[in-house]
């Protein structure tokens, strides 16, 4: 999505488009609930790890991160968070987490896990300083975050353990534990449930109609976000699933809201 924004400012995007990824349903359920379950799925199928009492590092707190953070702190480990933006930063404070440097943490924790959809957070001089056994892996958008082309150099030694699975050993004999190359542990390592694929392509597929159906004008040469009327019509066409019975307004309550009784409930800003 940054992509297609970099694009429609320097005026070459040739179509409209629809960002998806940072509509609303799409957020909340692949970002934040999938991520909740799949951090621990992926961990455990690569490496068995124990989760309890173990220090853990993430970095990122966006809705990723937040997933990650909170199924990490359920299962009893002492969690870290890296930061730059300083409302997600007071977020993992008040959601009862420590909010670090990666510096500051490298040597002593167990875990490192990127969420930041950024690149280089993880350098090669992090990587030198992390204890032995360290297990490093990423959750973010691309294989960009943890630098793994600076490990490719002849005093390591790669050890591939299993699929999915790489020991890089250091001179010394300290190994550190890679997984899926750096790429995106949940897409490697672990399932994605169909419920959620579904929400993610029901938002896709609405995007498109919407595309194909608008009148001559609507869209222009630029990115969009999804009508917060089709993120709701997604969210209600999975309700049912949880035998889930919707409030409707009254006449009444929906004039004194100044809201249509059918949506949309909240303004396009809101998150």
């Amino acid at each position: 999505a940054g992509g297609l924004y970099q694009l429609s400012k320097a005026g070459k995007l040739c179509v409209p488009a629809m960002n998806v990824n940072d509509s609303v349903t799409k957020q909340k359920f692949d970002n934040l609930y999938c991520c909740r379950e799949s951090i621990l799925d992926g961990l455990k199928r690569t490496t068995d790890v124990m989760f309890g009492g173990k220090q853990v590092v993430v970095c990122g707190y966006g809705e990723v991160g937040k997933g990650c953070c909170a199924a990490l702190k359920a299962m009893g480990s002492i969690v870290y968070v890296t930061e730059i933006d300083p409302i997600c930063a007071l977020q993992a404070c008040m959601d009862g987490f420590r909010l670090v440097k990666l510096n500051e943490v490298i040597r002593q924790v167990d875990i490192v896990i990127t969420c930041t959809g950024n690149k280089n957070v993880v350098v090669r001089e992090y990587l030198d300083r992390m204890k032995n056994g360290c297990i490093v892996c990423n959750m973010g958008h691309s294989n960009t975050e943890i630098d793994v082309a600076s490990l490719r150099t002849p005093e390591l030694t790669w050890e591939r353990v299993r699929s999915q699975v790489d020991h890089v050993i250091w001179p010394d004999g300290k190994r550190i534990v890679l997984l899926a190359e750096g790429r995106l542990l949940n897409l490697s390592c672990s399932t994605v449930p169909t419920f959620v694929l579904s929400i993610t392509a029901t938002t896709q597929a609405l995007a498109l109609i919407e595309l194909y159906n608008a009148p001559e004008g609507r869209y222009k040469q630029d990115v969009y976000l999804l009508p917060k009327k089709m993120d709701e019509y997604v969210a209600s066409l999975h309700l049912p699933t949880f035998d889930a019975h919707l409030t409707e307004l009254s006449d009444e309550q929906a004039k004194y809201l100044g809201l249509n009784k059918n949506g949309p409930f909240k303004p396009n800003y809101y998150r």
